[in-house]
Order: structure tokens, then C-alpha cells, then sequence
């Protein structure tokens, strides 16, 4: 089962389980994060369905940080 969202101007394919890295979405509530954008839902391989206005993706912020600083010389 896996489905893909949309978050941050990018779209992502997630599943049970899996760490994804996205733009700041905020502390969340409880460390809680909710997706409401989801664009596809699949249940087996090779089925993919249009999700019903109230699919929901729920993630949990495990931690948060930022890239690395890169230094450009002119």
C-alpha cells in the first residue's frame, strides 16, 4: 500500500514506514504532521485509484535541522 502526496511544491510517493525529507511543515501537534493533499492511493501493485475528498496521510516529525551551507565565490 503506498500513496503520493503533494507537500512543499513537490509531489511524494510514500508508504508504511518510510522517512521522507520535506520543507518545513511546522511542530505539528504532538510532533504529528497531516497531509491532506494526496493525489493517488494504492492498496495492491498495479492498482492505483483517484483518492475520495477525505484521504488523509498522517506523519510523525522525527526530527528537524537544515541542509548544509554552501559557499559560492564570484
Amino acid at each position: 500500500m503506498y500513496a503520493v502526496i503533494r507537500t512543499g511544491g513537490k509531489q511524494y510517493r510514500v508508504a508504511p514506514g518510510d522517512v521522507i525529507r520535506v520543507e518545513n511543515q511546522g511542530d505539528g501537534k504532538d510532533g504529528k504532521v497531516e497531509f491532506s493533499d494526496v493525489l493517488a492511493v494504492s492498496g495492491s501493485a498495479g492498482q492505483i485509484a483517484k483518492p475520495q475528498s477525505e484521504a488523509l496521510v498522517t506523519g510523525e516529525v522525527v526530527e528537524q535541522g537544515r541542509g548544509a551551507k554552501i559557499l559560492v565565490f564570484h
